[in-house]
């Protein structure tokens, strides 16, 4: 499976999972045109994106009215918010996951095609990397610092060491791709 998750959240890509910022600071960002189109493309291939229901709530209220190129593929393709409180999912090809993560993600991955995208919350992706979830990291780092934030990483049982794959630099944005250093394919 794959997630992406960044320090300052952008994009930080797990094999088929992303985790970025809610929605209405995620769209507000510039970036150089040939990383959009890179994402654009990643987003684009996905067979579904998860979500915890943070950003499930956030992105719900943005993208659907969004102009945006990242529109359609946010909208047209399947939607998986992991909770357990939300009730009722109204954004169109929404689903929610209440089970096991685990369980839920191995189920996601014998039954559809395609990347699963993870769209972060910090809680989120944090569970994702806990419980090995993730086989490769795509990490945007951008030219801004918030001053606070949570850590991609926490309460890790061992440390979580990656191999590097690839890197690519977009104007003042540089991308980087990695996967566990244990070569596992989860």
């Amino acid at each position: 499976m794959a997630a992406t998750t960044e320090a300052a959240p952008e994009i930080v890509e797990v094999r088929r999972t992303f985790a970025a910022p809610p929605a209405r600071v995620f769209a507000a960002w510039t970036r150089p045109e040939e990383l959009k189109r890179w994402k654009l493309d990643r987003i684009s291939r996905a067979g579904a994106h998860l979500m915890g229901r943070k950003t499930y709530e956030g992105m719900s209220s943005y993208w659907p009215t969004s102009k945006d190129a990242y529109a359609a593929p946010m909208n047209e393709i399947p939607k998986i918010v992991f909770s357990k409180t939300l009730k009722k999912a109204e954004w169109p090809v929404s689903t929610i996951a209440n089970g096991q993560l685990e369980d839920e993600i191995a189920d996601l991955k014998r039954k559809r095609g395609g990347e699963l995208i993870a769209w972060g919350g910090a809680s989120f992706v944090q569970s994702l990397s806990r419980s090995n979830l993730i086989d490769e990291y795509a990490i945007i780092t951008s030219p801004r610092a918030y001053g606070g934030g949570k850590p991609m990483f926490l309460d890790l049982s061992s440390a979580l060491e990656l191999e590097l794959l690839a890197a690519s630099v977009y104007g003042d944005h540089l991308l980087r791709i990695y996967r566990p250093k244990d070569g596992r394919k989860i």
